[in-house]
């Protein structure tokens, strides 16, 4: 039998942000291998595959990397057509690397199925673009999260010096965040927007300054969270306003 697996981008949550190519792989799909953020209507598009929940999420029970390259591999020799598929992008923050690695290791093919990345979903959801002329010619997608046994990265330094910045996985982490960008130099008058579920219904946006995360950060509930910082956020009017915290930005 010759197996493939297909390391899929399921976007950042709605069944109907998915590639074509994504939801051809799904209806064909024998396995799909995914992870904690995929949502059941992403999953509906493959009702004959065997499920497994491979996911991660912050402060929870999560699966080890190690044992996930160790289950998609074991697929691969039990059944024709494998779909890891995997939340956003594959290769932005979503561990592809180890993966890709552990296939090559095993001889067995693979290809990669990019997604939508969250922060396109967030970007939208504000109505608000990353870039602008004249304003914001650089965007940064960094994370502040460091694996056990990694060496600290040097996010903050590459956060502050871009135009706009992009923060995945740092809501639980928001007020630290905005401490250290303000140490690398950032005002904090700097506006500061936080979206939670991007693209999905229950989705919702608060927009506050760095000078304020506290507040941005006490109205969060348990979804997953994406922040966004830059003066491309001065005059976004669909977010929430953190009561009287951004007035004083907007009018600087």
């Amino acid at each position: 039998m010759m197996s493939r697996v297909y390391l899929v981008g399921a976007g950042p949550g709605a069944a109907d942000l998915l590639t074509l190519r994504a939801a051809r792989l799904l209806a064909a799909a024998d396995v799909v291998l995914h992870d904690a953020l995929v949502s059941d209507d992403v999953l509906a598009l493959a009702p004959q595959a065997v499920k497994i929940a491979v996911g991660k999420r912050a402060c929870r029970p999560s699966t080890a990397q190690r044992f996930i390259n160790k289950q998609i591999v074991d697929a691969a020799r039990k059944y024709e057509t494998v779909v890891r598929l995997k939340g956003g992008d594959p290769m932005l923050f979503g561990r592809a690397e180890e993966e890709i690695s552990a296939l090559e290791e095993a001889g067995i093919e693979f290809e990669i199925v990019p997604g939508i990345t969250a922060a396109f979903a967030a970007s939208a959801q504000l109505q608000t673009s990353l870039t602008r002329r004249g304003l914001s010619r650089s965007v940064a997608f960094v994370t502040p999260r460091v694996g056990v046994d990694e060496t600290e990265s040097q996010w903050s330094q590459v956060a502050a010096a871009a135009d706009t910045t992009v923060l995945y996985m740092g809501g639980r982490e928001i007020a630290k965040i905005a401490q250290e960008l303000i140490a690398k130099g950032r005002d904090a008058s700097t506006p500061l927007a936080a979206v939670e579920n991007a693209s999905a219904p229950d989705a919702r946006s608060w927009l506050g300054t760095l000078g304020s995360a506290d507040a941005v950060g006490a109205v969060l509930s348990d979804g997953p969270v994406l922040l966004i910082v830059g003066e491309v956020l001065r005059d976004c009017a669909v977010a929430e306003v953190v009561p009287g915290l951004i007035a004083a930005a907007r009018a600087a």
